[in-house]
């Protein structure tokens, strides 16, 4: 649970879905988002205003890997990088390059990051499956209690993605959780964890 008068960092906000939603489920807390992209920082700061959150989200236009910026240390980061460097495989439309294509590897996003984190706190990631070894690679030195949650598409199917959080100062061993199947075998459903998740009357079990 978020503390209430926690600061919380997203890095990358796109335009601001995971700061409202971690916003409305955390009220005693305050979101800066971080946005590089002008016309997604721009929409940021529309939805945020449609959501009546402006007072307890701040939207600012820059680069969340500038360790010069002023933003101070968080009681918590989160992030969606882009996925893949350049020729990891096919392009994406244009449109969408930026939040694809990333410029900078893990490492350097991991490092960037737990330099915003107050001691204590995490850093949490939402990233491929196939890029674990990197990212456990890039915590190494500097985060520790690294906690992995595999995320499947649908029950008995591998997963394909995984939500990786690691704390400031932290010396636990690393844990691999259950994981979540976000739909039932058929696809056509999500799952009753799930559900409960999107419905906001349960949360991620990191245990």
């Amino acid at each position: 649970a978020v503390e209430p008068g926690s600061r919380l960092l997203e890095a990358g906000c796109g335009v601001g879905a995971a700061s409202l939603a971690v916003a409305a489920r955390a009220p005693g807390a305050h979101v800066v988002g971080v946005e590089r992209d002008s016309d997604m920082a721009a929409f940021a700061r529309e939805n945020v205003a449609a959501n009546a959150m402006g007072d307890r989200i701040t939207i600012i236009e820059g680069d969340a890997l500038d360790r010069r910026a002023d933003w101070g240390v968080f009681d918590g980061v989160f992030v969606n990088p882009p996925f893949d460097m350049e020729g990891d495989g096919r392009a994406p439309a244009p449109v969408r390059r930026d939040s694809h294509i990333a410029e900078q590897p893990i490492s350097a996003w991991v490092a960037a990051l737990a330099d915003r984190l107050k001691g204590g706190a995490a850093l949490t990631m939402i990233h491929r499956a196939a890029k674990l070894a990197q990212i456990l690679a890039a915590l190494e030195g500097r985060l520790g209690g690294v906690e992995i949650l595999p995320v499947r598409p649908r029950l008995a199917e591998p997963a394909k993605r995984v939500l990786v959080r690691a704390r400031k100062g932290s010396r636990a061993p690393l844990v691999l959780l259950r994981g979540l199947d976000l739909h039932d075998s058929s696809g056509a459903k999500y799952t009753p964890e799930v559900d409960e998740i999107l419905h906001g009357t349960a949360e991620i079990a990191w245990s």
